[in-house]
C-alpha cells in the first residue's frame, strides 16, 4: 500500500463505498421495477429487464477479474466501472422508449454487477494487510442497505418515483469520487498466469467449494427472488415488503460485528455447513407461512444463513486462492453466487411456481440447501481424516 494512504483513510474509503454501493442495490431491487412500472412498462416487459442482469454478469464478473489481476490496476477498473454506470443512467434519464430502455439497462448491468465481487476482492486485501477483519469493512454496506431502505423510501413516496434516476446517479457519483482514493493493495503481488489460475480451479478441493456454494446459492436466490411474490400473494401491501428487506438488512450488523471479533477462531466448512442448515431451516418455514408478519420475522433469519454464509466463504475462498488471483477468484465465487444460481433459481423456481405453487419453490430450495449442509459437513470430514 502507498504509505500516504493512511490506514484510518483507507477505512473510511472502503467503508464509505461499500456503504454506497448497498444504498444503490436497495434503489436496483425494490425501486427500480417501480420506476419502470411507473413508464408504463408491464410485468413482463420488466422482467425481460432484470432477466438480463444474471445472464450478463456471468460474462462481465470473468472479464473484469481477470483483467484487474493482469493489470494489477483493481482502483483503475472501479473507476471504470462507476463511469459507464453513470453516463448509461443519464442516458437512460430521458429515455421513454422500452427497447432503448432495456438496451441501456444491459449496457448498465454488464458494468454494474462485478462492483461487488470487486469491491469485496479489494477490501479483502486491504484486511489482510492491515491486519483487520474483512467483516469490519463489509457490515457498512448492511448499514448503508438498512438505513437507505429507510430514506430513499420515504424520499420516494413523498417525491415520486421520477426522483429513482437522480437518486442512484448520485450515490454512483459518490463511489466515483471515493474509488480514486482506494490504495494499491495489488502491486506487490505475484505475476498473473493464466496456467496458474486454471491449475487452481481444476483442483479437487476447489471445485467441491464451488459446486457446494451453487447449491447453497440457489436456495439463497430463490428466497430473495419469490419472496415479494410470496408475501404480496397472501396480502402483504409495499410497506411490509420493506419491513421483510431491512429487517434482513438490519439483523446481519450485529453477526457481521461478532464474525469480525470471533469468526477466526472457528474452522470454515462446519460454519458453512451451520449456516447451510440454518437455509434449510428458513425456508422450510417460509414454504408453510400464511401471514405476512410471519414472512417478515423469517427474515430475522438471515443473520444465521447469509450473514455467515457468505462472510465465511469468502474467508474459505481466501484460503484456496492466493493474492495475485484474488480479483478472478472473487469473479468466479460471484458468477456461482449471483449469476449461474440466479439462472437456476429463476427459471426452476418459475417453473415450480407456474406448475405447483409458491410452497414448492421453497421446498426445492430446502433441498438444495440439505444438499449444501451435508456436502460441506463431509467435506469437513475428509479433512479431518
Amino acid at each position: 500500500m502507498n504509505p500516504t494512504h493512511s490506514m484510518r483513510g483507507q477505512l473510511f474509503v472502503l467503508r464509505t463505498l461499500q456503504f454506497a454501493n448497498y444504498a444503490s442495490m436497495v434503489l436496483l431491487v425494490a425501486y427500480f421495477p417501480l420506476y419502470f412500472e411507473s413508464k408504463g412498462f408491464s410485468k413482463l416487459q420488466i422482467g425481460a429487464i432484470y432477466s438480463v442482469g444474471p445472464l450478463l454478469s456471468i460474462i462481465s464478473n470473468l472479464a473484469v477479474g481477470v483483467l484487474s489481476d493482469r493489470t494489477k490496476n483493481l482502483p483503475r477498473i472501479l473507476n471504470v466501472l462507476y463511469a459507464v454506470q453513470i453516463l448509461a443512467l443519464a442516458w437512460l434519464l430521458p429515455q421513454k422508449e422500452f427497447a432503448i430502455m432495456a438496451g441501456i439497462m444491459a449496457l448498465f448491468y454488464f458494468f454494474q454487477t462485478p462492483n461487488n465481487s470487486m469491491l469485496d476482492s479489494v477490501s479483502l486485501l486491504a484486511a489482510e494487510r492491515m491486519k483487520i477483519s474483512f467483516p469490519s469493512i463489509r457490515m457498512y454496506g448492511s448499514l448503508g442497505y438498512a438505513i437507505c431502505a429507510v430514506i430513499f423510501g420515504y424520499v420516494l413516496k413523498v417525491y415520486g418515483s421520477n426522483l429513482t434516476i437522480p437518486i442512484i446517479l448520485c450515490v454512483i457519483s459518490i463511489s466515483l469520487i471515493f474509488s480514486f482514493f482506494i490504495g494499491d493493495y495489488q502491486a506487490t503481488l505475484r505475476k498473473f498466469e493464466f496456467k496458474g489460475l486454471f491449475a487452481l480451479l481444476r483442483r479437487r478441493e476447489t471445485l467441491v467449494f464451488f459446486g457446494l456454494i451453487m447449491f447453497v446459492s440457489a436456495a439463497h436466490r430463490m428466497n430473495e427472488g419469490f419472496l415479494s411474490v410470496a408475501m404480496r400473494e397472501i396480502g402483504a401491501d409495499d410497506s411490509v415488503i420493506g419491513y421483510a428487506s431491512l429487517a434482513s438488512a438490519v439483523s446481519e450488523i450485529p453477526i457481521f460485528f461478532l464474525l469480525a471479533k470471533y469468526g477466526h477462531r472457528f474452522r470454515e466448512f462446519p460454519l458453512l455447513a451451520i449456516a447451510s442448515s440454518m437455509y434449510v431451516v428458513r425456508l422450510s418455514l417460509l414454504s408453510m407461512a400464511t401471514e405476512p408478519w410471519m414472512m417478515v420475522a423469517l427474515q430475522m433469519l438471515h443473520a444465521l444463513t447469509f450473514a455467515i454464509f457468505y462472510i465465511t466463504a469468502l474467508r474459505c475462498l481466501q484460503a484456496l486462492i492466493p493474492d495475485e488471483y484474488r480479483s478472478s477468484g472473487q469473479a468466479v465465487f460471484a458468477v456461482v453466487w449471483s449469476g449461474l444460481a440466479g439462472l437456476i433459481a429463476g427459471t426452476l423456481g418459475g417453473w415450480l411456481y407456474d406448475s405447483f405453487g409458491l410452497a414448492y419453490v421453497f421446498r426445492i430450495g430446502a433441498v438444495f440447501a440439505l444438499l449444501g449442509a451435508v456436502g460441506f459437513w463431509l467435506a469437513n470430514l475428509r479433512r479431518e481424516n
